[in-house]
């Protein structure tokens, strides 16, 4: 199949590099026009350039309402429209002067709680509001929501970042469900992610070994016996914007390789 979002405005947040990188390639690769969103200028129109014309690189940090506000303007004056938002922007606090959360949660500061909360989560709600008051007017379009493994089972040593993209899937099914009220004819819907090859990973792996060790530790945890690479979480994205999808709405998608199926152990014969 081919051309699944042909000539859809798409909007990708955090798009400059990782799995919005790969998300936005996908989406141009099958038709739709993408902004890109981020707050790596130099990453963000590098990637439009290798894009082509219909890649279009729009500066935002998505913890600050003025930037969407300022985003949907120039959104509704360019295109006049928005049919499929992606709000893929987040942080783990990893690497980031917020460690203190790895300690556990007893000795996770205040400030990097607000911080990453504000990355991951007030990101998606304003995400959300204003997509709405824009795709409402033509009574149609589709929100994904990236959240994570961890917003699904308790991280010790992520204690903010769990709580955040828990908050991303519960706030993915209101917004799908208001939407449907309203009979707005949006859809929203999550991905949730685990053991993805991104940059992200650089600030997790054990320093005392090669970048390819551990990896080849890690994928020996995976059911699939592998890390997951952006491109498998935008095919995940694609369904759920394009028209395939037009009967799904408050649901979520794992993309883990299996981590979240089980233990893997079982009792000897």
């Amino acid at each position: 199949m081919v051309n699944r979002v042909e000539n859809k405005i798409a909007l990708v947040t955090g798009a400059a590099s990782g799995i919005g990188a790969a998300i936005a390639k996908l989406f141009i690769d099958e038709g739709a026009v993408v902004i890109i969103a981020d707050i790596n200028d130099e990453k963000g129109n590098d990637l439009c350039k290798l894009l082509g014309k219909r890649a279009h690189y729009f500066h935002l940090d998505v913890c600050h309402e003025t930037d969407w506000q300022n985003l949907y303007q120039y959104i509704e004056k360019q295109f006049n429209h928005l049919d499929i938002l992606v709000n893929n922007a987040g942080i783990t606090g990893l690497g980031l002067d917020l460690d203190s959360q790895s300690l556990g949660p007893e000795f996770s500061s205040l400030k990097s709680w607000h911080i990453i909360h504000s990355v991951n989560l007030d990101s998606v709600f304003l995400g959300c509001k204003y997509a709405i008051q824009l795709m409402k007017k033509q009574r149609m379009g589709t929100i994904v929501n990236i959240g994570s493994r961890s917003g699904l089972v308790g991280i010790p040593s992520l204690a903010a970042y769990a709580s955040s993209k828990a908050a991303v899937r519960n706030h993915t099914k209101t917004v799908a469900l208001y939407c449907a009220q309203q009979n707005y004819g949006i859809r929203c819907n999550c991905i949730h992610p685990a053991a993805i090859l991104t940059p992200l990973w650089d600030t997790m792996f054990a320093p005392n070994l090669s970048k390819e060790q551990a990896i080849a530790n890690l994928a020996q945890s995976i059911p699939l016996k592998r890390m997951g690479t952006p491109e498998d979480v935008a095919f995940a994205a694609l369904y759920f914007a394009s028209d395939e999808s037009a009967y799904v709405t408050g649901t979520e998608l794992i993309v883990d390789g299996g981590i979240l199926a089980g233990a893997s152990a079982s009792p000897s014969k």
